[in-house]
C-alpha cells in the first residue's frame, strides 16, 4: 500500500514542508491543476492561488477511485478510516 499527499503548492515548497514535518510519505505537486481538473476535485481560491479542499481518496493499483471522504474535518481519523478500508479491499495490496 502506498500513501501520498497531493497539493497545488510548488514541489520545492512541498519538499521543504515534508522535511520540516518529517512526513513518512511523499508529497506530490499538482501545481498545474491537471489532477484537480481531471478528477473534478473540489478547490478554492486563496491569495490568488488555487488550493485543494481537504479530501481523502482511496485509489487502487488500476487507478480506480474506490472511496472518497469529503469533507474531511478530522484528518487523522480520515487516514485511519481509509487505511482500514484499504486493508479490506481485495484489489489494494496491503
Amino acid at each position: 500500500m502506498r500513501v501520498y499527499g497531493i497539493s497545488t503548492q510548488r514541489p520545492d515548497q512541498l519538499a521543504d514542508f515534508a522535511a520540516y514535518a518529517e512526513l513518512p510519505f511523499p508529497l506530490l505537486s499538482d501545481q498545474d491543476g491537471r489532477l484537480a481538473a481531471g478528477l473534478l476535485l473540489p478547490v478554492f481560491r486563496a491569495g490568488g492561488l488555487t488550493r485543494f479542499k481537504r479530501l481523502t481518496l482511496l485509489v487502487d493499483p488500476a487507478a480506480v477511485v474506490r472511496s472518497v471522504q469529503f469533507p474531511v474535518t478530522d484528518p487523522a481519523g480520515s487516514v485511519d478510516e481509509m487505511l482500514a478500508l484499504a486493508r479490506e479491499h481485495p484489489r489494494i495490496p496491503g
